[in-house]
This record gives structure tokens, sequence and C-alpha cells, in this order.
């Protein structure tokens, strides 16, 4: 369908929705990219097809041939370098709320024997990091951490976060209503600061593991005693008991399918 012409240029329905489109998935590729070295990367390579462009525009043929060469592989280069903002890509596609509705999360099974065990680890002026893992898998941080394979439980998570267990140090993993792996060594975030605050290594490997995946993240300070949650690279202070349950059943999409196609619907 033909809405307008700009000279000999017709413009169709079909036109506006693919330059929208476009143009969002940039925007989107800028907000996540944006700050980060990879970004000043993928700047350079625009210029350089841009150069390519035009070298072969006023007939530069040295020139033109030299960065052809180089925009053949630029494909493979951005593979290459962009692995981890890919993968954050492609995770950030599996957050949706469209995108959820088709799994269901074993793992708020568990909400209760967590929440139950992060406030007793608060009283205890103890620190914590739990990784629950969503649709990725971290099997390879599992293999690198003291593989457990255990039920999820109260008694055994405080056990494991006592200072005086072996296994205190690092995260451990969840998935579905099994406890993976303890002691398991996470990336870390470029954020170092929170509401003004310094973030310690315990926050910001819960970040940054959230960041590269679509895994949830339970961190218990051991100076403050505070306890956050780190979804999709933000992290919230939960308040008390309540909202901490609140917050992770959202976060671990506690609610039906049924209701969440119903939301989906209302929400259009």
């Amino acid at each position: 369908m033909e809405l307008f012409k700009i000279g000999f240029i017709s413009v169709k329905l079909v036109d506006v929705i693919d330059v929208v489109l476009i143009t969002y998935i940039f925007y989107r590729l800028y907000k996540i990219m944006r700050g980060t070295v990879a970004f000043q990367i993928f700047v350079s390579l625009l210029l350089i097809i841009g150069f390519s462009l035009i070298a072969q525009l006023i007939n530069m043929k040295a020139v033109g041939w030299l960065l052809s060469r180089i925009t053949e592989i630029w494909v493979i280069a951005f593979i290459i370098l962009f692995q981890p903002e890919i993968r954050r890509i492609l995770s950030t596609f599996g957050r949706t709320r469209f995108a959820r509705m088709f799994f269901k999360f074993d793992i708020t099974e568990s909400v209760t024997e967590i929440v139950d065990a992060c406030i007793e680890i608060q009283k205890n002026s103890w620190g914590a990091l739990i990784v629950i893992t969503r649709n990725a898998s971290l099997d390879n941080i599992i293999e690198k951490g003291e593989v457990l394979q255990a039920k999820i439980n109260k008694e055994l998570i405080i056990s494991i976060f006592n200072p005086k267990s072996p296994l205190h140090d690092g995260a451990i993993v969840m998935s579905s209503n099994i406890i993976e792996a303890a002691r398991c060594t996470l990336p870390l975030s470029e954020t170092r600061t929170f509401n003004r605050r310094k973030l310690g290594t315990r926050h910001r490997a819960g970040l940054g593991i959230t960041e590269q995946t679509d895994a949830v993240a339970l961190i218990i300070s051991e100076e403050t005693q505070d306890i956050s949650i780190a979804d999709s690279g933000k992290l919230e202070l939960c308040m008390n008991k309540d909202d901490l349950t609140d917050k992770l059943k959202k976060a671990m999409n506690y609610k039906k399918i049924s209701k969440s196609i119903k939301e989906i619907i209302e929400s259009k």
C-alpha cells in the first residue's frame, strides 16, 4: 500500500515498518553497547565501511581495494569481537515477557527455602551470593566450582555460607530445584557504584553474571547486611522479607502462563 511519494521514490507502509524496525534495533544495540570498549570498536568498523564506500564513489582504487578486503571479513570479526555483547542481546530477547510465557521455571517452588535462608544469613551478619538460572545454561561456571547436585533447602544454603565452611567463598548456582554447585567464580561487572556507594567484589560478580546471562542473583552484604537482587544488569535493594519474596517471584516468572498471556494482551 503506497503512502506517499518523495520525488520519484514511492514510500509504502512496509518501508516505514522496515525503517522503524531497523531504527529500533540500532537503538537497542546502542543502549546495550554504550560505554563499553566494544562500542568503540563497533564505531570503528562502521567508519571503515563508510570510508570504503566513499573510496569506491570517488574511484580511489587502491584504498577501495584495501578497505573492501577488510569489510569482507567484518562479519567474522564482529562475531569474535562482540561475543559477550551478542550473548547479552540474545539473553535480552529470552527475558522478554513474550518469550517467557513459553517456559515454566520449577525454581519458584523453592522460593520460600531460598528467602528463609537469606533472612537467616542476614541475621548472622554473613555474606552470600546466590545465582538462579533461567533459560541460559551456566555449565561453564558450574564445572569450575564444587559440583553438589543437591536439592535446595534452607539448612544447606545456610551451612554453605557459614564463614567456617570451605565452600563459603564464591557463589552457589541453582537450576530448577537443585543446587548445582558452590564456590563458583563469576565475571565481574564494570559497574563500580550503586546509590553513590562503592560496590564490592560480591555485588559486582552478582551484576556481572546477570549482564552476560539471563540468570538472577541474590547478594547479601557482609558489611551492611543488606539483601539485593540483580536482574538484567540492574541492582535493587530488598527492604524486607516480603519485598524479597515478591521480587524473587517476579524475577522467576512465578505467574501462571495463562495469566502472563492475559497480561500481554491487556497491555496492548
